[in-house]
């Protein structure tokens, strides 16, 4: 019989496991973890530091395996990742002093706008298109924004992703996939660095979670490489509208203070 700490350790891998594989596909894994962790009794800043060295192992098994399958170059994409570190470095030493309530308020509604996007635009499929911007104005204005937003806030960061190499960049959904989890795996390690040097970090949780993460994200990429975007697109949208509901029902959610909820 498990004593209760043993039983949380395991609570806790089995989260990020399964976090692994949903944000290897779609995206929005710390709407899994990031409660698990809070409800093993971290503190709210610990929680996003832990979260980020654990989500750590999730992006780089995903930008890895996509990587050994030819689906990004990681030396093209540099000067991209290193922007997005930079963001994400940034939004976290930030994030005290942003009104926080305003993201949470806001971005629900954002989340169920691109569910609805994926949802209802006609050819959304694994073929590249042409692209609105060129790749030099991506990588310097799109990808740092959402980088920041990652350390500053962070659910939905794959989604926004996404959103942007599909409607700005042209790409395919399964390329789009790809590139997301190498950029959001930058701004994970920059925001992470922050949470370090501020002390924010249970190491012992975090690699434990991150091994789980490991092995979800390689089994998660695994398949979304097999199935394309007949299985990205879907799963995209359902992660987006359950991560808008989750957002909507926590009890800091400012908008319920507002409506009397």
């Amino acid at each position: 019989m498990f004593d209760p700490a043993t039983e949380m350790i395991v609570m806790l891998a089995v989260a990020a496991l399964l976090a692994g594989f949903i944000d290897s596909i779609a995206g929005g894994g710390g709407l899994i973890t990031i409660p698990a962790l809070l409800i093993s009794g971290l503190s709210p800043v610990e929680a996003l530091g832990t979260n980020k060295l654990q989500g750590l192992f999730g992006s780089g098994s995903a930008t890895i395996t996509y990587a050994a399958k030819g689906h990004v170059d990681l030396r093209h994409q540099l000067p991209s990742a290193l922007l997005s570190f930079l963001g994400g470095a940034a939004g976290a030493a930030l994030a005290t002093v942003l009104p926080g309530d305003l993201l949470k308020a806001v971005l629900p509604f954002i989340l169920v706008a691109i569910a609805l996007f994926f949802a209802l635009k006609p050819n959304m499929d694994d073929i590249d298109r042409a692209h609105r911007l060129t790749p030099f104005l991506f990588g310097l204005v799109i990808v740092p924004i959402i980088g920041f937003y990652d350390g500053v806030f962070g659910p939905g960061t794959g989604s926004f992703f996404m959103l942007a190499f599909v409607t700005l960049a042209g790409y395919g959904v399964l390329k789009a996939t790809a590139h997301t989890k190498l950029l959001n795996f930058a701004s994970n390690i920059g925001s992470f660095f922050v949470f370090l040097f501020a002390g924010a970090v249970i190491w012992k949780i975090g690699l434990i979670m991150g091994v789980a993460q490991f092995i979800g994200a390689r089994l998660g990429a695994g398949m979304a490489i097999r199935n394309g975007s007949k299985l990205i697109k879907p799963l995209l949208v359902l992660t987006c509208l359950v991560l808008a509901i989750r957002l909507l029902m926590d009890p800091a959610q400012p908008l319920r203070a507002m409506v009397g909820f």
